[in-house]
């Protein structure tokens, strides 16, 4: 594995936040309304994308009477009610804050734009500093969102390092590609729902955060 490393990229739904399991339900529940069934099938597809993106492979694939637009509409007062209850993945708090600690630069590149962000992390403010920067989807600078570079190419660039310098962790294979196609190294964390040739070759598959090793990558070990 690569010790180039000096900054540390995230990905936040179904990385950092156990948010994706918010987004299954509305969708399922959507979906159930019309006679049609929303699985991983399709999940496996939409996941780490952006929201229109994403919208327009469901309605298209669940043959849903409805355009990507209200789609998105239908789902939002729901996901408004859920997304405050989102909590920590496994390892995630403390990875991040040992990071902080020992002064690696850290950023969040999420497909999520601003205004759900937001409701996200609304009762995880304090842990959300530790991080130099946060590129979110709506952001005008991120032209292509994920399995484009852009994003995460962006928060490179706020963060000062170049692509080589920075590691990236993501649980879809879109937001895989993104980083593979930004030249950046990736520690995958999928779902156990997901299908693991569906990504393109990571540096390192993990069932969990608790697994990752900071000083296998060339970083300050964790404090005992």
């Amino acid at each position: 594995m690569p010790h180039s490393i000096r900054c540390v990229l995230y990905d936040l739904d179904g990385l950092l936040l156990d948010t994706e399991r918010f987004y299954t339900v509305v969708t399922q529940e959507i979906a159930e309304q019309h006679g049609k069934t929303f699985d991983w099938t399709i999940k496996s597809r939409i996941i780490g994308r952006k929201a229109h993106e994403s919208a327009r492979i469901i309605v298209e694939e669940l043959e849903l009477p409805m355009t990507p637009d209200e789609y998105l509409a239908s789902r939002y007062t729901r996901l408004r009610e859920l997304f405050p209850d989102a909590q920590p993945l496994p390892g995630a708090t403390r990875l991040t804050q040992h990071l902080h600690a020992v002064g690696v630069p850290q950023a969040v590149a999420t497909s999520s734009g601003r205004e759900l962000y937001e409701i996200k992390t609304a009762h995880h403010r304090q842990w959300f500093s530790h991080f130099q920067t946060v590129v979110k989807g709506d952001d005008p600078e991120v032209r292509e969102g994920k399995p484009a570079p852009d994003i995460f190419l962006l928060a490179a660039k706020r963060l000062g390092f170049a692509p080589s310098e920075c590691l990236v962790f993501e649980d879809a294979p879109s937001g895989t590609t993104a980083a593979r196609s930004a030249g950046m190294s990736v520690v995958v964390v999928p779902d156990p729902n997901m299908d693991r040739s569906l990504y393109p070759p990571p540096d390192q598959f993990l069932d969990s955060l608790e697994q990752f090793r900071p000083e296998d990558w060339g970083l300050p070990a964790y404090r005992n």
